[in-house]
């Protein structure tokens, strides 16, 4: 699901980011379709309830220079890259600074070893 919310949020960014905003979000909606996608605590996060935080799986947000790309339950997904960087509670995330960074089949394995977390 696309939010409006998520666009506005990723329209707001400078191009680079930007670019790096919409490519995550393009393979998230790719591995999440029934996912619902909102901005929650100030960022695009994707959840797998029904509203924005229940059952969250993941999420991008900006900073000045990269953006963030995490995996509430991270920590628990294999990550034979080592690019996963372990967080708070069991979360994990990446920092892109460019587009490029992203490799859509890495990431979608990410998702959807996240989603089985959630699921099983």
């Amino acid at each position: 699901m696309i939010s409006a919310d998520i666009t506005a949020y990723l329209n707001e960014l400078d191009g680079p980011l930007r670019d790096i905003g919409e490519r995550a979000r393009h393979v998230i909606d790719s591995v999440l379709p029934e996912g619902s996608g909102a901005v929650w605590h100030g960022h695009p996060a994707w959840s797998l309830g029904d509203k924005p935080g229940r059952t969250p799986v993941c999420l991008i947000k900006a900073y000045t220079s990269y953006v963030t790309f995490g995996l509430w339950r991270g920590q628990d997904v294999p990550d034979p890259s080592g690019r996963l960087v372990a967080g708070a509670r069991r979360m994990a995330s990446v920092k892109l600074g460019r587009a490029d960074e992203i490799d859509p089949a890495l990431f979608s394995a990410w998702l959807r070893h996240a989603v089985a977390l959630e699921t099983t």
